[in-house]
């Protein structure tokens, strides 16, 4: 089974002007181009491609298309997190019948379910399909928090190999590593660049979105090469794009950033609204000082 590692970008998901439809030529645009600048691998179908504001059948239609334009070129993880475990089940199962390479799941975000709630939860979807899940901790917007005893209690089922880890606290890679060891593999959600050197084997960013060649060479400066200098330069090179699409606004300053980029994908669907003028001219000019903007367009 191959060994996820690297910085994967979780992908918006581009809408037609309207925001009736997926855009598909431009999903698949967006696709060619992350690979093409070198990103390690893709997450469809996450926070920041609004999963939770799609159909069952625009999400097979977002599956079937990043994986058909990947061409198992890098990784595809597919977002399947659902409310009821039985959803989760029946979206990770299909996930893995059109090729996907391992899933990434949010626990119930609703429910709160307890520890033993969680791993019950886990284990069913663990036990339903045989490609690797990368579990997801996000408490800020999932309202549970796996905390690193929990993370070492689900690394006991067999298919749960992963987990994306976005708190603002560095340590839990440390401790995730300490209590798991080889049974759980580290992939950073929000602190990138600091959690490499705590053993973190990856990242997914949302600012790969935007930046895919420079997130990628973060990573292998920092973890390929173990060069700290090479690594620090490009992230703090990157660390203003970083800023501008966190915070509770990433989904419209990410799409904002594409269209600046010369790849539009429409606007976010509400309740979001487009990203305000302000943050707009902040975003346009720490892409300009990278020299990227219109980059897409020029290629």
């Amino acid at each position: 089974m191959e060994t996820f590692r690297g910085t994967y970008t979780v992908l918006v998901t581009p809408f037609t002007p309207d925001g009736a439809a997926i855009d598909v030529p431009a999903l698949e645009r967006l696709v060619e181009w992350q690979i093409e600048q070198g990103i390690h691998g893709l997450i469809p179908l996450g926070s920041t491609g609004e999963f939770l504001s799609m159909t069952r059948e625009e999400r097979q239609l977002v599956t079937e298309t990043v994986i058909r334009t990947s061409r198992g070129r890098v990784p595809v993880l597919m977002g399947t997190g659902a409310e009821w475990t039985r959803d989760c089940i029946e979206l990770s199962r299909e996930a893995e019948a059109m090729g996907a390479d391992g899933v990434m799941i949010i626990p119930p975000f609703y429910s709160c379910p307890n520890d033993d709630e969680l791993f019950t939860h886990y284990r069913k979807v663990g036990e339903a399909i045989s490609i690797p899940i990368m579990i997801y901790n996000n408490p800020a917007t999932a309202n549970v928090d796996l905390q690193p005893k929990l993370v070492a209690r689900l690394a006991q089922i067999d298919t749960v190999n992963y987990i994306k880890e976005s708190t603002l606290e560095v340590t839990r890679v440390r401790d995730i590593i300490e209590l798991c060891g080889d049974k759980m593999n580290v992939f950073a959600g929000i602190l990138g660049y600091e959690s490499f050197w705590l053993g973190a084997c990856g990242w997914i960013a949302v600012a790969s979105n935007l930046l895919p060649q420079l997130c990628a060479q973060m990573f292998e400066a920092a973890v390929d090469r173990q060069n700290r200098d090479e690594a620090l330069a490009i992230y703090k090179q990157i660390v203003p794009v970083v800023r501008a699409v966190g915070g509770p606004f990433y989904v419209s300053a990410s799409k904002a950033g594409l269209d600046m980029l010369g790849l539009p994908v429409g606007d976010p669907r509400a309740p979001r609204l487009p990203l305000e003028a302000s943050a707009q001219q902040a975003l346009r000019q720490a892409l300009d000082k990278l020299g990227v903007l219109n980059s897409i367009n020029m290629q």
